[in-house]
């Protein structure tokens, strides 16, 4: 017997995708027209469908492999992105990221896992280090709470046995150019990437075994022996599906009322001139994470492809059930953003926004994410937890194992998880939400 999931919304992401904007125009891979058959299909082309086609690719011989993007490849969640790839413990509902020591070990071992699998690629792919560069993170502190924000952290990797190193303000100001930080962290086993040009030349590497497709938005799924996706130009027949869709996984009807929907915002300055770069100093390449989850996000990037030298914020979060925003959502955390770029970069005073964006996050009240086998044949690698980089490569990577029935020890621990928390009701769930971040915000003082 068959069941037709009608899909009750494609993607819809507001603004540019910065990181993609700055680079030269992408390749194009073709919108799906007309009808195909396949062994595998993956929707989504974002760092969990990356990884599961990789994978996949690595794992079935010769079965044909075919990845659905809904729009252009790096222009989704994906290329919106700060670019962080961390391995150690990033809870966003933590006020120091930490979280129990057994979950957070565990959680170590599988983002390792996931930052080696993309290290690998990086390689194979010849990504240069401007796109893949291991060179650990920085935490910073610009009060006197974001600084026992850090010592409480450093206990916690002290008692996990992880490296750290403690930066002075002298240090912090050498590596950013602004003495607005008082203190650093800095752990070695990071990775930061150029989200949008990690996501291309991944795609580009795996296209010679994986049939790329962009603008391909799957509308309906007929599931029987065979699963029938409807795109709006052509059907594609298939034993097997992978939904990379994050929290898209909703629109195919999953895990109702069990996803948190959240938009964070993002602004990047015009390309800086000589006489800028050389009034702010510091490092060419940097990210700075703030002591508290609430805070502002930082990075400066010099110039890849042509990209110029450039300095990106990040902060404000609001939960959107609807997975939409509209431009009054980014106008109205502009100011917010201009606010923590002047008090950072007085040096800089006069450098305009050149782009200003919202991407989506999906976090489950427990934060674990929705995975597994929800239909025969038919595999979740969605809710990355706020940290799509790692956790969506993890869940790409480990959908692929289970859907090949590969059994190891790392799927096993992964999948040692409970299901994502059913959430309150409307509207005591987006009110309450909203109201809890305004108040988070305020209470992160000047690491906002």
């Amino acid at each position: 017997m068959t069941k037709t999931i009608n899909v009750s919304r494609i993607p819809k992401d507001t603004g540019p995708a910065g990181w993609n904007q700055i680079l030269p125009s992408a390749k194009h891979y073709p919108q799906l027209k007309e009808d195909i058959q396949a062994e595998w299909v993956v929707v989504g082309g974002g760092f969990a469908g990356i990884a599961a086609a990789r994978r996949l690719s690595q794992l079935t011989g010769n079965d044909r492999i075919v990845l659905l993007e809904a729009n252009r490849l790096a222009e989704g969640p994906a290329g919106r992105n700060s670019g962080f790839m961390i391995d150690l413990p990033h809870e966003l509902n933590s006020e120091t990221y930490a979280g129990a020591a057994e979950a957070d070990l565990q959680q170590i071992r599988l983002n390792r896992t996931a930052i080696d699998f993309a290290r690998q690629m990086a390689e194979e792919f010849e990504m240069p280090k401007r796109v893949f560069d291991p060179c650990g993170k920085v935490t910073g502190a610009a009060s006197a709470k974001g600084e026992q924000h850090i010592d409480s952290y450093v206990n916690h990797l002290g008692s996990l046995g992880e490296q750290y190193r403690l930066l002075t303000a002298a240090e912090m100001k050498e590596r950013t150019g602004t003495d607005y930080y008082r203190k650093g962290l800095f752990t070695p086993g990071a990775v930061m990437i150029q989200p949008a040009a990690y996501i291309r030349m991944a795609a580009e590497g795996i296209s010679g075994r994986v049939s790329i497709y962009e603008q391909s938005p799957v509308l309906a799924m007929e599931l029987g022996d065979e699963h029938v996706l409807t795109t709006p130009g052509a059907k594609i027949r298939a034993r097997n599906v992978i939904l990379a869709v994050n929290g898209h996984i909703q629109s195919f009807g999953f895990f109702p009322r069990q996803l948190l929907h959240v938009f964070t915002y993002a602004s990047m300055t015009r390309a800086l001139s000589p006489a800028e770069v050389a009034r702010l100093g510091g490092q060419p390449d940097w990210g700075v994470l703030p002591a508290d989850p609430m805070g502002t996000t930082v990075r400066r990037v010099s110039s890849l492809m042509g990209s110029g030298d450039r300095v990106t914020v990040r902060n404000r979060f609001t939960l959107n059930q609807s997975m939409e925003i509209s431009q009054r959502h980014i106008k109205e955390v502009a100011r917010a953003h201009d606010k923590s770029f002047a008090t950072r970069f007085p040096m800089l005073d006069g450098v305009p926004m050149e782009h200003r964006w919202g991407g989506r996050l999906c976090l489950s009240w427990n934060s674990v994410p929705a995975f597994g086998e929800l239909e025969e044949r038919v595999f979740s690698a969605a809710c990355q937890n706020g940290l799509g980089t790692v956790k969506g490569t993890l869940s790409g990577m480990m959908a692929a194992e289970l859907a090949v029935r590969r059994q190891s020890p790392l799927l096993e621990e992964f999948t040692r998880c409970d299901a994502p928390r059913r959430l309150p009701p409307e509207p005591f769930l987006s009110v309450g939400a909203n109201m809890t971040m305004r108040w988070k915000e305020w209470l992160a003082g000047i690491e906002l």
